[in-house]
């Protein structure tokens, strides 16, 4: 079981020792509520989610409404309460900054602080005006909140803690505006204009530098056309992603839902997946959740069974014991097996994958049915955030490129109802459809080898041939992403090998869907795959046999990067947009050169990252050819 510390900075540090050494993950943690289902609809209407929030008129009618529902999870994002510990200072109205107070942050939310002091001489009584001066620090509140801070509040409450074994004078402020409001003037609008004004030039940039492709068709026609083709496909990706909408809220619309969650050696993470998806906004008589556990060999089942017991102690009327279901199966036989057990062990029509080290929000099934409204969609996927996004600048990388790949290029596919990739975190499927393939997915093969992963995007590719497929923003899940390189690396290649299997699947029938959207997938499989020829040609060729810099071929890179950066500063506001750019710089001098690697072994069904049955096999293989190498040198000797 993961060890938890608090660093300086408020952030929560997951010590995980599944490996073999320690790998530290950075999250940023909300103060508990006193019940553990605090957003699950009280049946018996004994406390509703109005009171819960704050709203003096709200009332069950009232929260059917689509303006309601915004309202109450605005309310919702202003009351939640981040741990922290940073520095504050309190300067009062006749004081000097010399002579201020001194204090630590314990928490800290969008409209208030409490903060402990260093000394116990603070001179001011509840209800004086305060000014606060503090920094938030990264991974303290979610992405876009870091930041300088000087703001006036007022003290609200002041009450004495026993913490380590002292008494300690707390203090409890109200902001006179909200973070929210007072970051949109002081920061986020700049970075709105800012993010605004510049991708408009990088797009300008971009076009110029294309139509210049067109002149240079007569010395390499495939060259340019290839430069001008990719430009194209990614601006209309990024245009497309602009004019997505997603499904609004229709709070009559709450047809029943089977939550699947397959396990596999996930001690660390399953117990906060699971409270996720029950503690969820949603009817309970219409919300069921199933843990399949796929015969871990760590601590999984054991913590599958506390935090089930865990959710059985609430009060009877949430019906836990009626809607958890806990299923240990007899062998180890992977991730689509436990899946379909799930599937089949589900009452609802409509079934929702989660992945064990993802975490729903609490709106998160209440957003992600609307497009189902629509009887001809097979599936739709949510929003996937990075959660351990602050732990070093692999995770960091990863927040950006996850942002990007969600709200801009999975956006502009839902823009055509053909999502290509239905992802793993957080997707939901009728399932009827799931049970109608559940043979084929499960017996897929590839050149004779077994799929073992690629899972989302086999099942994907059998609910597109015949329905559509959606996305849905607001649907938001959090992820654990490697924070080792090395891990990261072979998950990449994982998945480069299970896109190009998939996507060579997928070729055979999509061109039945709407014709431009076709057109985008075929260009999209093309580009990647001849993306090392021309990045060998332009950076080793030209170079060399030509004596030519390739400058037009670098600034188009980097507009390429700005893009992507500039988007996500454009939409999260956040200072991690500089990681975009970082991003475009490793993946075209390390990804990019596995795709090659995959083209000659996308047959492959080992996960690299965990131990499977494939993964086991081969590394006994390995491990018996070396076995007879060295008796090899040994006999020779």
């Amino acid at each position: 079981m993961p060890g938890s510390v608090l660093r300086e900075d408020g952030s929560r540090v997951i010590v995980n020792k599944r490996k073999k050494k320690d790998v530290v993950e950075v999250l940023t943690v909300t103060r508990g509520d006193r019940r553990t289902l605090s957003n699950v609809p009280d049946p018996e209407q004994i406390r509703t989610l109005s009171d819960r929030r704050g709203s003096r008129n709200g009332g069950p009618d009232d929260e059917r409404d689509q303006d309601s529902a915004s309202q109450l999870e605005r309310l919702r994002l202003l009351s939640l309460r981040y741990i922290a510990d940073f520095d504050v200072t309190m300067i009062g109205p006749r004081q000097r900054k010399r002579s201020a107070s001194r204090g630590k942050a314990k928490d800290i939310s969008s409209t208030g602080i409490l903060v402990t002091l260093e000394r116990g001489d603070y001179p001011y009584i509840v209800g004086h005006i305060v000014n606060l001066q503090f920094q938030i620090p990264p991974g303290t509140m979610p992405e876009g909140f870091e930041s300088s801070v000087n703001l006036s509040a007022t003290l609200v409450r002041k009450f004495v803690r026993e913490e380590d074994g002292r008494q300690q004078e707390m203090l409890a402020f109200e902001f006179e505006k909200p973070l929210t409001s007072y970051l949109q003037r002081k920061r986020w609008g700049y970075s709105i204009y800012t993010a605004s004004g510049a991708l408009f030039v990088a797009v300008c940039l971009v076009m110029l530098m294309r139509v210049e492709s067109v002149l240079y068709f007569k010395y390499n026609l495939l060259l340019y056309l290839y430069s001008l083709t990719a430009a194209a496909f990614l601006l209309s990706r990024y245009l497309f992603g602009a004019l997505y909408r997603e499904v609004p809220i229709d709070r009559h619309y709450t047809p029943g839902v089977s939550i699947i969650i397959p396990c596999f050696n996930e001690e660390a993470w399953i117990h906060r997946t699971i409270l996720s998806c029950v503690n969820q906004d949603y009817p309970i008589e219409k919300l069921e959740i199933i843990v399949v556990d796929d015969k871990s060999n760590d601590r999984s089942a054991e913590r599958i069974r506390e935090v089930v017991e865990l959710v059985h102690k609430e009060a009877e009327r949430y019906a836990t014991k009626e809607r958890v279901k806990f299923h240990v199966l007899e062998v180890n036989g992977g991730k689509r097996v436990a899946l379909v057990k799930g599937v089949e062990m589900a009452k609802h029509n409509l079934v929702v994958f989660v992945d064990s080290d993802s975490f729903l929000e609490p709106t998160a099934i209440r957003h992600l049915v609307q497009p189902f409204q629509d009887p001809r969609m097979g599936g739709v996927a949510g929003r996937t955030d990075v959660e351990n996004k602050y732990t070093n600048t692999i995770t960091k990388l990863q927040t950006v490129r996850y942002y990007i790949a969600f709200r801009i290029m999975k956006a502009a596919e839902s823009y055509f109802d053909s999502v290509s990739c239905l992802s793993g975190p957080l997707s939901c499927y009728r399932k009827e459809l799931i049970l109608k393939h559940k043979e084929a997915w499960l017996n897929q093969k590839f050149l004779g080898q077994p799929a073992t992963f690629g899972d989302d995007r086999s099942m994907t590719n059998f609910i597109l041939r015949t329905h559509r497929t959606g996305y849905q923003d607001s649907a938001i899940c959090s992820t654990i992403v490697p924070s080792d390189t090395g891990v990261f690396l072979k998950q990449q290649m994982r998945w480069k090998r299970s896109w190009l299997r998939e996507s060579l699947r997928a070729c055979a029938f999509i061109w039945r869907k709407e014709p431009f959207m076709a057109l985008f997938f075929y260009v999209g499989f093309i580009v990647p795959i001849a993306a090392p020829i021309i990045v060998l040609y332009n950076l080793g060729y030209v170079p060399i046999v030509h004596h030519v810099f390739p400058g037009t071929f670098l600034m188009g890179l980097l507009m390429m990067a700005l893009l992507m950066s500039l988007a996500h500063l454009l939409f999260r506001k956040s200072r991690l947009w500089i990681f975009g750019i970082v991003f475009c710089l490793f993946y075209e001098l390390v990804l990019l050169w596995q795709m090659p690697v995959a083209w000659v072994t996308f047959w492959k069904s080992t996960w690299g990252t965990r131990e499977t049955p494939q993964d086991i096999e081969a590394r006994e293989r390995r491990e018996m050819r070396k076995g007879k190498n060295k008796k090899g040198i040994g006999v020779e000797r």
